[in-house]
């Protein structure tokens, strides 16, 4: 066919159109004429001359008769949906990792470039630096998690933004807190046994979760739901539900067993701090106790808490939420009775440290009895103020009391031995009254002098007051357990769920402890500041035949946390398919 005839043929449908509706429209040629030319009846003319202008007015953008060619796979309706969550989770504040994150939970397998060519191509700028708490959910986006089921390993590649929580799992294996977690008492469910139902709740602690309400992001990351040996972790729901089964007794035994595994790893030397702390509820709280919150600086309605820290490793033995006004001075004579129970052997316990008002003279009295050395201060009343006014300087003894830094302080102390009434007081001698030794210090700072007091006449002076300075050390822990592990933020004002909560918050904070132990440089470094440094890192985790390979993501402290994870290539994991861990450093960051 030659060009001429080509043009004026009118054997292809859409090129007759063509010819038929330009002749109408750009000749003016009247319809009967045109239709007369290119053999249409005047309706179907007509008809032809509607729908043309009807696309026009909808579909503008749209060409009637010439379709452009796109080279390339077409996008289907899944493409489609997949694009438009794309950009709603965008819309929500949401990064790329994070968007590849969910949609990996929800099972579109695709990369990140591809995320971001979506967001590019719909106009999308960076978001800007921001902290993960500043996430914000303009836009409402229905997002259905996976139903959470024991993980059955097959061969795979996804992406957490939680992988550097799994550099916790050698550690938890090495103590065997997974075989302590399994002899448990505590409950399981049908769908969940019990090692992953407690790490799940570990896993929620040791990436700063703030409360269990929120859960739009973690119960769709899989990493942590891979520590827990679980797809994902479940619902905020569950959470709620699995803590109202737990009763006080359970998590005494848990502590029981976990004392054992801290004293064979010679975590426990031979003195324990003891403290109280407030955590405050702010819902329907008629039935709770007021109590001083020195954070505060006033009583509010509170459950009253004990901790017990070892103040040389910083481990926490023991946690109490059941304290009332009636039983709080008989809290210590409590631990006493936990730390040499049947189940803790070989108790090595000789040094209990505590404040001035954590129990009475008599308890003290009964604590000697059991030939524990204890160490506190006493209250400055009026008389005692005035009488030590009275001590010559010539009286007093200078000592030097190492600091932090190697640094020491030059102090002035007086010793005496004094009497305490009711220290050794008993049914059938209730005037009993017996010595103890009183250090008197000033040179510290203080308008008045500070009283220690102990039962110990043996210790040198300079260790008696660097014994008791470390006290101060169980005040800093109970603070990274209100702002790390967010104590002050409980969701319910049952006691025995917050008893929970915070022997969840004591083996959290155990295992970052016993972690900076082991990397060296950083054996002081607070659970925040190990969790920000090692710990909050994003990556890709690849589950092969024999190992599961996490790739973290380059950090300044990476080369640390590899080095570290080195030690622990070779421990293999029951829940997790008899497989290794292998961290690597990813080549991205």
């Amino acid at each position: 066919m030659k060009a001429k005839e080509y043009f004026n043929s009118t054997e292809l449908i859409i090129k007759k159109k063509y010819d038929a509706l330009r002749s109408y429209f750009v000749d003016c040629k009247p319809a009967k004429e045109v239709a007369e030319v290119y053999n249409y009846s005047l309706s179907s003319f007509y008809s032809l001359i509607r729908d043309f202008e009807k696309h026009l007015k909808v579909s503008p953008d749209v060409d009637y008769f010439f379709q452009i060619k796109y080279p390339g796979k077409h996008k289907t309706d899944t493409d489609r949906e997949l694009d438009e969550l794309i950009i709603a989770l965008r819309k929500k504040n949401f990064s790329i990792p994070d968007i590849k994150v969910i949609l990996d939970a929800q099972g579109y397998n695709v990369s990140e470039s591809y995320c971001y060519r979506v967001l590019r191509g719909d106009g999308f700028s960076r978001l800007p630096r921001r902290q993960r708490s500043e996430l914000t959910s303009p836009t409402p986006v229905r997002l259905t998690a996976p139903k959470t089921v024991q993980l059955k390993l097959r061969k795979e590649k996804f992406s957490s933004n939680s992988v550097g929580t799994m550099c916790m799992l050698p550690y938890i294996k090495e103590l065997g807190i997974d075989r302590v977690i399994d002899k448990s008492l505590y409950p399981e469910t049908t769908k969940i046994n019990k090692l992953s139902s407690i790490l799940s709740f570990v896993a929620l602690k040791l990436s700063n979760v703030r409360r269990y309400t929120a859960d739009d992001l973690w119960c769709m990351d899989r990493g942590l739901g891979l520590f827990a040996g679980l797809n994902v972790l479940p619902k905020a729901a569950w959470f709620t539900s699995y803590s109202s089964r737990i009763t006080r007794e359970m998590n005494l035994d848990f502590l029981r067993n976990l004392h054992q595994v801290w004293s064979k790893q010679g975590l426990l030397e031979d003195t324990i701090n003891l403290d109280f702390t407030t955590i405050p509820y702010w819902g329907e709280s008629e039935h709770l106790e007021n109590n001083w919150s020195g954070k505060r600086k006033t009583a509010l309605k509170s459950i009253l808490a004990v901790l017990a820290q070892n103040p040389d490793s910083g481990i926490i033995d023991y946690g109490d939420t059941n304290i009332t006004h009636k039983n709080e001075v008989g809290v210590v004579l409590e631990f006493l009775d936990f730390y040499n129970s049947k189940s803790s052997s070989n108790p090595d316990l000789k040094y209990l440290v505590f404040d001035s008002k954590f129990t009475t003279y008599q308890n003290l009295g009964i604590i000697n009895k059991r030939g524990i050395k204890f160490i506190t201060i006493r209250r400055r009343g009026k008389n005692i103020v005035e009488k030590l006014d009275k001590v010559t300087a010539s009286e007093k003894k200078k000592i030097r009391v190492e600091c932090a830094g190697n640094k020491k302080r030059a102090i002035y102390v007086y010793e005496e031995r004094v009497i305490l009434k009711g220290y050794n007081a008993s049914k059938t001698m209730k005037n009993d009254l017996e010595y103890v030794r009183q250090v008197s210090i000033t040179g510290h700072g203080k308008i008045k002098p500070a009283l220690i007091i102990t039962n110990d006449f043996e210790i040198p002076t300079n260790e008696l007051v660097r014994k008791y300075s470390k006290r101060w050390i169980v005040e800093k822990g109970i603070s990274e357990q209100i702002e790390f592990f967010h104590l002050n933020n409980v969701s319910s004002s049952m006691v025995i769920k917050v008893d929970f909560d915070l022997t969840m918050s004591i083996l959290a904070h155990n295992l970052y402890r016993i972690m900076a132990l082991n990397l060296e440089g950083y054996e002081h470094q607070c659970s925040r500041s190990t969790f920000e440094k090692f710990l909050r890192n994003s990556g890709t985790v690849e589950i092969l035949k024999d190992e599961i390979v996490i790739s973290l993501k380059k950090k300044r402290n990476l080369p640390a946390i590899l080095t570290a994870m080195q030690n622990h290539e070779n421990f293999k994991y029951d829940f997790l398919g008899k497989k290794r861990l292998k961290f690597i450093g990813a080549s991205n960051s």
